[in-house]
């Protein structure tokens, strides 16, 4: 089975359910009259993929909010491979012969798009399969299963199911095996065979630095979440934890790889996946252009910030020189939650004024990460809410303040400590951002296929990218400079990937540019290289990419439009699509919107 299909740090996470399939049949007959009655008919066949998948990944299902797999652990047994495919192309069966019958045209799509999803799961199954060994961050794939379900949002009865989790962790409930156990069968059973690479070293090198982290974080989710009874399989965990990291010491190190690049075939596929539609060369020379313009930007915008905000002995005339003026005015980190939340307050305010788009009739939840939670993501992020039967959680702005992951340093942030990076990150993160985006998705009620099965991180990323441009306008002067500075990363990061993965540049030039030309702090800048390297290879263009797909389609949507175009309609638009890739996207606006707006503008 691919790795890709165990818990996920990443804002998706599959789901499924057989008891859903009828629970969501009888509530498509009790909505036939609603105006949502093609959503629900959707989701029923969404639920045979959901089910598919959670047989092999119930963690998965229940952080999407299937409180039924709450207790239940990830398949590793022998076999799983074979398994999942076969699973997977039973399920594709049924998606086609559904879709030869329906009549539905939004419907029809939905299960276009399911169809693709499972043609996608079932490449990058086979292609993981045809080139790696399959080596798991057991540590942090358990940190981050029950972190996902030891949140206060959730119903305590769902919480208390983290114990019986635990215990088929490690191998305590009645059946069941140590997950560390069946990952080392999996990984030594494929030892010796011709063409498997190795994980790359310096992933299993932090892995095993992060243990110990791991382990501390998983014992205070549980006392936090005051789960009673816990200690005996909290104690085995440790012993199982400790011991798999010896295991990897003496097996797992020795065929790692100091190579990081992927068989290009699989990176391509990674491309693919994200949702970048176009060769790597050709996202690289785009990445490129923009990349200059922004740095003349914000070379430009610098001797302004330096006189407004008349920061003493800095002229301008170097944006460099802004930059570390702005971050040396630093915000302790018992201020920074609030500092943080006074600006998610002014830029919803001014969202509103300016009618830039809709907001939900409550408040934002943004927090500090844990040091656990930094070291399984080092980096701001939005953890999203059950997109499956909410019970009104929200989705949550964490906000890391350092990298324990580098090199066991524990090395600090100065990227977003200071006044001027809470701005870009809140309407990044927070809103019009990813809070928003997936808050419309649950609140507005968007089809199943369209909120897991759709997903990429063109759209995802893109939306957020285009919300922080949306409110540069609105910011003050540092704000403005700050989100030049991070528009600037995101061309970077779409150079620096497909460069560093096509072997046209070395990890250590790319981390100069980082930190001597983007101005990251080292900690920052080994994170982004660790993502481009091994973490996330391919995903980090997708930010500049959807961006510029949005851009596009907005520029031509005004043009369409001319004095007709309504900003805060196009973006409303685009958040009620869910996470469409960006064709259907464009599709959407063209024959939907564009129409609708001559309409009723005609109709006034």
């Amino acid at each position: 089975m691919s790795v890709r299909l165990l818990f996920s740090l990443t804002v998706l996470a599959g789901a499924a359910s057989a008891l859903c399939s009828s629970a969501i049949a009888a509530s498509v007959v009790a909505k036939a009259a609603s105006p949502n009655a093609w959503v629900e008919a959707s989701n029923r066949h969404t639920a045979i993929v959901l089910e598919a998948q959670a047989r092999f990944s119930p963690e998965n299902a229940s952080d999407s909010g299937l409180a039924q797999y709450d207790g239940l652990a990830t398949d590793l047994g022998p076999k799983i491979t074979e398994r999942y495919v076969a699973a997977l192309a039973q399920t594709r069966g049924k998606l086609q012969l559904r879709l030869a019958a329906e009549k539905d045209e939004r419907i029809a799509q939905d299960l276009q798009i399911l169809i693709h999803a499972v043609d996608q799961e079932i490449t990058g199954t086979r292609l993981d399969a045809k080139y790696t060994l399959p080596w798991i961050d057991v540590p942090q794939m358990v940190f981050g299963s029950m972190q996902g379900l030891l949140q206060e949002q959730r119903p305590a009865a769902r919480r208390a199911k983290a114990l019986e989790r635990l215990q088929r962790y490690v191998g305590q409930f009645p059946g069941s095996t140590s997950i560390t156990e069946q990952a080392k069968a999996r990984f030594t059973e494929k030892i010796g065979q011709r063409g498997l690479a190795g994980p790359v070293r310096l992933q299993v090198e932090q892995s095993l630095e992060n243990v110990p982290t791991y382990i501390a974080g998983i014992r205070k989710l549980f006392a936090d979440m005051k789960i009673d009874g816990a200690g005996p399989a909290l104690d085995a965990l440790e012993q199982q934890l400790n011991d798999y990291a010896a295991w990897e010491r003496k097996v797992v190190l020795p065929l790692s790889r100091t190579d990081f690049r992927m068989a290009p075939e699989l990176y391509a596929f990674r491309l693919q996946q994200v949702g970048i539609d176009i060769a790597p060369q050709a996202l690289i020379e785009r990445a490129e252009v923009a990349y200059m313009e922004t740095r003349a930007a914000m070379q430009a915008l610098a001797p302004v910030v330096a006189t407004r905000l008349q920061l003493k002995g800095i002229d301008g005339s170097d944006y460099r020189q802004v930059l570390r003026a702005l971050k040396s005015d630093s915000i302790p980190n018992d201020q920074l939650e609030a500092h943080y939340k006074g600006v998610n307050t002014e830029l919803e305010q001014r969202i509103v004024q300016q009618r830039v788009v809709d907001l939900p009739q409550r408040a934002m939840t943004m927090r500090l990460a844990s040091a656990a939670e930094s070291a399984a993501l080092p980096a701001p992020h939005m953890r999203p809410p059950p997109l499956i039967g909410n019970n009104g959680e929200h989705g949550q702005f964490v906000l890391p303040v350092s990298n324990p992951a580098a090199q066991g340093k524990g090395e600090a942030y100065d990227d977003f400590n200071f006044a001027g990076a809470a701005w870009t990150l809140s309407a990044h993160e927070g809103r019009p951002g990813h809070e928003l985006q997936f808050s419309a998705m649950v609140e507005r009620g968007v089809s199943q296929a369209r909120s897991l099965y759709a997903f990429n991180s063109v759209n995802v990323e893109g939306w957020a990218l285009y919300a922080e441009a949306e409110m540069i306008p609105y910011e003050p002067v540092e704000g403005q400079f700050i989100a030049l500075q991070f528009r600037m990363l995101r061309a970077a990061r779409a150079m620096l990937d497909p460069m560093l993965n096509l072997g046209q540049i070395t990890r250590e030039e790319a981390g100069r540019i980082l930190t001597d030309e983007v101005m990251l702090s080292k900690a920052m800048a080994r994170s982004e290289l660790d993502r481009y390297t091994f973490k996330m290879p391919g995903q980090a263009g997708s930010y500049f990419y959807g961006y510029t797909r949005i851009l596009q389609l907005r520029a031509e949507t005004e043009l369409a439009l001319g004095a007709r175009f309504d900003r805060l309609a196009f973006n409303n638009f685009l958040l009620g699509q869910g996470l469409l890739p960006p064709d259907l996207l464009a599709k959407a606006v063209r024959e939907q919107f564009i129409p609708a707006q001559r309409a009723t503008q005609t109709g006034r």
